[in-house]
């Protein structure tokens, strides 16, 4: 039997749910095993603890058919712990270094005591970390082990489970058990400490308490569950009428009450304001009721709200918590005339158009700052042509790039009168990126995130571990993400990434990517047109390379040698070549241009026609590769410099590791491998296979039908996914070019 059993119930957390077990299952002590407990989560939280159960047999996963809530999710993991201890870990919080190993020799230096409390920090999405304001209550401090009634000021202390070991068998012969509702630590909590024979104390901090920037702790949502917590006192004040000998905590667990009532009272985030008089009447009347002989209110402020809930002074309450909102609001008021003055900034026009009515009709679209019509937002645009004709949809365009956009396309220059009326009364605004600091959001527009890739290399908040890489402020982006109704995802991986790293409250659309469902519809006639277009010749075989953009490097320095590449793979191969300009300077490769052996694709406008003309990828770090795996063709990574772009930017996986086809660090290497066919075997077939799998999981070809529907349309079904083994995909050029001589 395990020495320590770990219950981590688990409801929507996906964004962070690797992260706490990782820092569970990366502890050096092994003794342990955990239950997590799938609260029926409607995310891929449930997914995610499967796939690590498969990796580590110390995980078991149990998967509840309907959600019941914390308390009895926890109540569902404790029925299956084996260990001489459990404890309680939230899935969006994660375990320190050492943790366990130091929880382990404490309970073994105390004897094996009932409970053992730990310190604890809070971390904020910024970096910053908080420590445990009583930690000092946590300090070594006479015996090894002793009763609550020795340190009482224990109670003190933030009254949560998680910061607890408890022993099992006191667990059992106790019966505790978590009650359902908001609260359900309070009962656990003291009833235990107050039953303890033997409490010990740990000063390490154990547990790194996530502060979440968009909320995810149900407590700060405002609703009448919040009136759940006389339910529970009701519960801890009935153990203690069943428990005479323990008569001596009564005073101690009302003042705990009447403390927890009054903040409840007190937050702005937690009761409905038609709610207010009605809990407060109702804990006015559990003071009445629970009130100890000779007890002594506090001092002070409190001591004075103490006294207006004896009394049941609503009208008194009321009247103090006015001048604080009075002061508030004067606060409120000097804020909004600054940004007011920001605003006025922006234009006496913008403002104008901001006062007008929304638009329900008109989408403005923008893609890659406004520079082309292309990506994610285009292939919406076309869908919401096709399922919603009525709409007007209009493309944000910087004057630089008008001339690029394609015939019959209606667009607004980003700057002028145009451009601010569409931001201020379009419905809907879809980019792949952030629209403008200077862009207000108003109340019924609708931002589509549609983003423009999948994430290998760190992004958002995540980059904040590596400062060479970037000069981000990070608060005026999360202030740009804040506007985000909706975040579209490719895969269950990116939705966990983009989650966390944009900690927002936006809603994840998981429908694949809409720019890629050509890579699945097109046929041998789009194959072949997009290679004529390029000038290929049937016989040739073309290598798109498309390498990515180096932050760590002041300008480009090639990795590759393209004209010593296209000499080594002769004249019956072609390299097509997207990215920097600077490939131009070279009179070989000028040459290898002239003669139809390299091609610069760079400003092509639709990069899904080159992955359907070309027969493989070569690429670095790009995202390129994540979308080019949709049509199962070979993908080449030349990765030279892998070490230090992971170490410069931060990636979320090896890429040398878990590639999607062959790998090669040197040019040397490349070319033996373009060469030898090694890119197309069977070994290189089985690493595509697994990587389609993971980040292709939702391009069946119907993305932006799936969008516009949800976005647009309203609709809330959301269209089934083609199973992957049934999915088809765009014709290889070979097959492509055979139906052709077969016809």
């Amino acid at each position: 039997m395990p020495r320590l059993s770990l219950v981590i119930p688990v409801y929507k957390v996906q964004g962070y749910l690797a992260e706490c077990l990782d820092s569970v299952l990366g502890q050096d002590y092994t003794d342990f095993e955990v239950i997590a407990v799938d609260d029926c989560s409607p995310d891929g939280s449930g997914a995610i603890l499967d796939e690590y159960a498969e990796r580590d047999a110390r995980i078991h996963v149990i998967h509840l058919t309907e959600n019941v809530g914390l308390g009895r999710a926890r109540n569902a993991g404790m029925e299956k712990v084996q260990g001489d201890y459990v404890l309680f870990l939230d899935s969006d919080d994660t375990l320190t270094k050492g943790a366990l190993r130091a929880i382990s020799e404490r309970l073994e230096a105390a004897d094996d005591p009932e409970i053992l409390v730990f310190d604890y920090a809070r971390s904020y999405w910024d970096g910053r970390v908080r420590p445990n304001q009583l930690a000092d209550l946590l300090q070594p401090d006479g015996p090894e082990a002793f009763p609550l009634a020795e340190r009482p000021q224990l109670l003190d202390l933030l009254q949560i489970v998680w910061n607890k070991a408890y022993r099992r068998d006191f667990v059992l012969r106790e019966g505790f058990t978590f009650p359902p509702g908001y609260y359900e630590d309070a009962p656990w909590t003291f009833c235990s400490l107050i039953s303890a024979e033997r409490i010990a104390v740990l000063s390490k901090v154990c547990v790194m308490y996530r502060q979440r920037r968009e909320g995810g702790n149900i407590l700060k949502t405002v609703s009448r569950k919040h009136f759940d917590v006389f339910d529970q006192y009701e519960r801890v004040f009935g153990f203690l009428d069943a428990r005479p000998e323990l008569e001596q905590w009564r005073a101690p667990l009302f003042r705990k009450m009447v403390d927890h009532f009054l903040t409840i009272l007190d937050r702005p985030d937690r009761l409905p304001a038609d709610a207010r008089a009605e809990f407060f009447h109702r804990a006015a009347a559990d003071y009445r009721a629970r009130l100890p002989q000779g007890f002594t209110r506090p001092g002070g402020g409190r001591g004075h709200k103490y006294a207006m809930l004896e009394k049941d002074a609503y009208t008194a309450m009321a009247s103090a918590t006015a001048v604080v909102k009075l002061r508030n609001a004067v606060r409120t008021r000097t804020r909004s005339a600054l940004n007011r003055s920001k605003r006025s900034a922006m234009g006496v026009f913008y403002q104008s158009q901001l006062r007008l009515p929304l638009d329900e009709n008109l989408a403005l679209f923008s893609a890659y700052w406004s520079r082309s019509v292309s990506c994610n937002p285009a292939a919406i645009d076309a869908e919401l042509a096709r399922l919603a004709p009525h709409m007007r949809r209009v493309w944000a365009i910087r004057p630089e790039a008008v001339e690029q956009v394609p015939k019959g396309v209606e667009y607004v220059r980003v700057g002028s009168k145009d451009y601010w009326a569409a931001l201020a009364r379009a419905k809907y605004l879809v980019n792949n990126v952030n629209f403008a600091d200077s862009v207000v959001k108003r109340e019924g527009q609708v931002h589509l995130q549609t983003h423009h890739g999948t994430p290998l290399k760190t992004m958002g908040l995540d980059q904040q571990k590596y400062p060479a890489s970037t000069d981000m402020d990070f608060d005026k982006l999360l202030e740009r993400c804040d506007r985000w109704d909706f975040s579209l995802s490719s895969n269950r991986f990116s939705t966990t990434v983009w989650e966390r790293v944009y900690p927002c409250s936006y809603v994840s659309l998981e429908s694949g990517y809409p720019r890629n469902d050509i890579l699945v519809n097109a046929t041998s006639a789009d194959v072949r047109r997009a290679r004529t277009a390029l000038g290929l010749a049937d016989g040739t075989r073309a290598f798109l390379y498309m390498p990515t953009h180096r932050e760590y490097q002041p300008g480009f320095e090639p990795s590759l040698d393209l004209a010593r590449l296209a000499d080594e793979l002769g004249p019956d191969v072609t390299l097509m070549v997207r990215g920097h300009y600077f490939y131009g300077s070279s009179p070989h490769v000028a040459e290898l241009r002239r003669s139809g052996r390299i091609v610069d694709v760079s400003g092509h406008g639709r990069v899904e026609e080159l992955y359907l003309a070309a027969d493989a990828l070569i690429t670095d770090y790009s995202s390129a590769m994540f979308d080019y795996a949709v049509l199962d063709r070979p993908i080449i990574i030349y990765a030279p410099d892998w070490d230090i772009y992971s170490a410069v930017r931060g990636t979320y996986f090896n890429l040398l590791q878990e590639s999607p086809g062959a790998v090669a660090t040197t040019q040397a290497e490349l070319i033996g491998l373009l060469g030898s066919d090694a890119y197309r075997g069977e070994e290189a077939a089985a690493r595509r296979d697994a990587f389609r799998r993971r980040f292709c999981e939702f391009d069946d070809g119907r993305a932006a039908e799936r969008v516009v529907r949800r976005v647009f349309l309203g609709e809330t079904q959301p269209l089934p996914f083609v199973p992957f083994a049934e999915r088809s995909h765009a014709p290889a050029p070979t097959q492509a070019l055979a139906t052709v001589e077969r016809a």
